[in-house]
């Protein structure tokens, strides 16, 4: 049995689109051609995005696009002591501090703190917990980009003034509580991963391996995201769905299938990272 666990992490900001499905069927597809896991984790830690009703939706989605996981989804607003029990962690280690300062006030000041930062007089101000960054040069070998280097220049949020958890910080701690070994996910993720690095280097844990493939674009360049307007997924057309995608990725499968769940299956030993474009696809969606 493989020790490949990989995950799929939909932020509930609206309904299932394209450019999630693609994200959905390449990360599925890595976790069963190596033998793996593949799980559902709705990122729901940010209340002020969330659409009602969408994480139902989402899951619904999945399901009617043939999509099998290996246990229950798991929803990060449930998990807020796991969250709390590493922001002690850090505070013992001296790995952060509590920063009163506006995202203007930093701007306005050149990226300087104010004094009461520096000071840690904070004991009557809304402050946000904010991660020390010690090293500024982060490298790894994504198995999708190769030798990726990227700088970590300012410190990053934790935990913000409202008291929600920041996504670099829930979405490590989860990953660590899963035991997920293999990261598959899209490129505009790339600036996000030396802040997680920093962090599995704090908790001294070791990191998953990072995959990041290219993006669906809209017909304006954007990555499609519900930011961006991008539509809902039909389930009506989940076949079909799954098709373009397979499509788009120069899949052929060897025969017509008659589901989605039954094409991905026939899929499963044909994927491959040699299938993925070489950049960012655009105006290709029907």
């Amino acid at each position: 049995m493989s020790n490949y666990r990989g995950r799929f992490a939909p932020s509930p900001t609206g309904e299932l689109h394209f450019g999630s499905l693609f994200a959905a069927v390449i990360s599925y597809l890595d976790a069963k051609k190596n033998n793996g896991s593949w799980f559902i984790r709705i990122e729901d830690i940010d209340p002020q995005r969330e659409v009602l009703g969408a994480s139902k939706k989402i899951i619904e989605s999945l399901k009617y696009h043939g999509f099998i996981w290996d246990s229950n989804p798991v929803f990060q607003s449930n998990r807020t002591s796991l969250y709390e029990e590493t922001l002690s962690i850090l505070h013992s280690q001296n790995s952060y501090y509590l920063c009163p300062c506006s995202r203007q006030q930093l701007i306005n000041n050149s990226g300087e703190h104010s004094i009461e930062c520096k000071t840690q007089n904070t004991q009557k101000m809304t402050c946000a917990t904010k991660f020390k960054v010690s090293n500024k040069h982060y490298e790894w070998l994504d198995v999708f980009q190769g030798k990726v280097t990227q700088p970590l220049k300012d410190d990053f949020v934790l935990k913000r003034k409202e008291g929600y958890f920041s996504y670099q910080l829930a979405v490590v701690c989860d990953d660590i509580d899963q035991k997920i070994t293999h990261v598959v996910r899209g490129t505009d993720l790339l600036l996000s991963t030396p802040m997680q690095l920093a962090l599995y280097q704090a908790l001294n844990k070791a990191p998953p391996q990072f995959s990041h493939f290219p993006l669906i674009l809209n017909d304006q360049g954007q990555k499609l995201s519900k930011q961006n307007l991008a539509p809902s997924i039909n389930n009506d057309n989940a076949l079909s769905n799954i098709l373009h995608i397979f499509d788009l990725l120069g899949l052929v499968l060897i025969r017509e299938p008659r589901s989605a769940e039954e094409a991905l299956n026939m899929a499963i030993p044909l994927w491959g990272k040699q299938l993925l474009p070489k950049s960012n696809i655009t105006n290709q969606l029907t």
